[in-house]
């Protein structure tokens, strides 16, 4: 699955890649022209010169020379140029297969999105997909080396037979010895590499998310040598991946060496050929061990590719049932007793810590499926409505609720498309944060940082909240949305939410222990714990 996405991606940047592979069979080609006519103009102008000053006279030096710079400029161009669209290439296919990816992972049964840690997912979506980059690249470089190699022995064969088949066998070698040593040598450390490295990625993301925590209780100490292990393993292990990339490529200099000297051996036509199909001999083999690059890089390609099928293999979310109305009743049965919310209620959840409030939530508006408690919206189970048919019903509110890196429009905006900015300015003042948001330096436009870092914990609560308030929904799920404030932001913001319900018709079902907004309901209904 993921190779199919891959290709997708690739195939939607075929014109970068045309041009980058012809391109690097260009520089190839250049490159080996460049070294054989080199050897071959500076034998040639040394035997000239001792010969006399008639053969010096007679040796034209212009062209050759001609030829050199032409060719030394055609490489570096090409060179320069096929690096610029191989890459770009590669970086455009990658950032078009990080979003799909995600949208696997949006698409899936939220049970299943929300058992994945946050953590190991970027990781995944990060350096995984990072380390794919080589697949698209790998398009480039064979053509490549292959022109290379030709270009190699078409320039070796004008000093005989021999010569060229001593090039094509050392060729054959160097690929041989990169294709068996590169398994033996790297798939361990590689696979280590990789382990270690994702693992210290998600723990390094999971304890990012609570940097102020971690500040605010002196933990930096405890943290730093709760990563520490992972950090070892990932040294040990890249001194592994190292190591075993040495030999590979101290091997492919060594039979290159060797190659080099039996062309030299087996040349003949002249001194001044000799030294070309040398020359031509070694360009090819630069070339050519190019492959070798490619052969130690694809077993972290094939890691990568294990690890992100699992998210690429993620089944789709089941079409769910839809309502047949706009809104409807909500009917609840705890332990034999049924309650009844009609269009336009207000519901109190209540209950100690640990009943269950936050897991009924979640099951109401198809979050999660583990309620104990019998769940209705207009006649029919929560479970059978699923995601997409609760989803245009409940504008929600979270506890924990993220916000976007980006600025406090961005954030709204997410509620629904077409939000004007008086919509926004008035969700805001009943959140109780527009004097906030206008004391920002850009208002509207403020860069809030990752997770609303430049925010306070209540104000990132109240700015979800009006984030819920423009949805437009039919009922309003809210949970704790008062943690944190002082009792008279808290006074205010229930006297604001209390009027936008009674001018919408809002429906709302909250959970709360603060007791300020406790009035807004109409109806309670109280959780027991199990163990009790």
């Amino acid at each position: 699955m993921i190779e199919r996405l891959l290709r997708d991606a690739t195939r939607r940047q075929r014109r970068s890649t045309v041009i980058a592979i012809s391109l690097a069979m260009v520089a190839a080609v250049a490159g080996v022209a460049l070294l054989a006519l080199s050897g071959w103009f500076l034998t040639g102008a040394a035997i000239a010169g001792a010969s006399g000053i008639a053969s010096v006279r007679a040796f034209n030096y212009l062209l050759p020379s001609a030829g050199i710079r032409g060719l030394a400029i055609a490489r570096t161009l090409s060179r320069y140029s096929e690096r610029l669209y191989s890459h770009r290439a590669a970086l455009f296919a990658l950032a078009d297969l990080r979003p799909t990816l995600f949208a696997k992972l949006a698409g899936t049964d939220p049970s299943r999105a929300l058992a994945q840690s946050s953590g190991d997912m970027a990781a995944r979506l990060g350096s995984d997909v990072d380390a794919l980059e080589d697949s698209v690249v790998r398009k480039v470089t064979v053509p490549g080396a292959l022109a290379g190699a030709g270009a190699g022995l078409i320039a070796s064969s004008l000093a005989g037979l021999p010569a060229a088949l001593a090039l094509l066998a050392g060729l054959a070698a160097m690929r041989l010895s990169s294709r068996v040593l590169a398994p033996r040598l790297l798939t361990k450390p590689r696979q280590d590499h990789a382990a270690a490295l994702n693992r210290l990625k998600a723990d390094y993301t999971s304890y990012a998310a609570c940097s102020g925590e971690i500040a605010v209780y002196n933990l930096g100490t405890q943290v730093i040598a709760a990563l520490e292990p992972h950090a070892r393993a990932l040294d040990a292990a890249r001194s592994a991946v190292v190591r075993g990339e040495a030999v590979i490529q101290g091997a492919q200099l060594v039979l290159a060496g060797l190659t080099v000297a039996s062309v030299l051996a087996l040349a003949d036509g002249g001194a001044a050929l000799v030294a070309l199909a040398a020359l031509a001999a070694a360009a090819a083999a630069e070339n050519w061990s190019v492959l070798a690059r490619t052969d130690m890089e694809r077993l972290r390609v094939q890691d990568a590719i294990i690890r992100l099928e699992s998210i690429a293999t993620l089944p789709a979310r089941e079409i769910d049932a839809a309502l047949s109305t706009n809104g409807g009743s909500i009917a609840l049965t705890i332990e034999g007793q049924s309650y009844v919310v009609p269009p336009g209620g207000r519901l109190l959840i209540g209950g100690p810590s640990g009943s269950g409030k936050s897991r009924l939530l979640g099951t109401l508006i198809g979050l999660r499926s583990d309620a104990p408690e019998g769940l209705a919206v207009d006649g029919q189970g929560v479970r059978t409505l699923g995601l997409a048919g609760l989803r245009p019903l409940f504008a929600y509110a979270a506890q924990d609720a993220g916000l976007i890196a980006g600025t406090v429009a961005d954030n709204l905006r997410l509620a629904r498309q077409g939000i004007s900015e008086p919509e926004m300015w008035a969700a805001l003042e009943t959140a109780c944060l527009a004097e906030t948001v206008r004391n920002l330096p850009e208002g509207l436009t403020q860069w809030l940082g990752d997770n609303g870092a430049r925010l306070s914990g209540g104000q990132r609560k109240r700015l979800v909240l009006a984030r819920a308030l423009l949805a437009g929904k039919p009922w309003l799920v809210l949970d704790e949305p008062s943690e944190g404030l002082d009792p008279e932001t808290e006074h205010a913001l229930y006297q604001r939410l209390s009027a936008w319900l009674d001018r919408t018709e809002t429906g709302l079902v909250l959970v709360s222990h603060r007791s300020g907004l406790h009035a807004l309901a109409r109806q309670v209904v109280t959780l027991v714990p199990v163990s009790a």
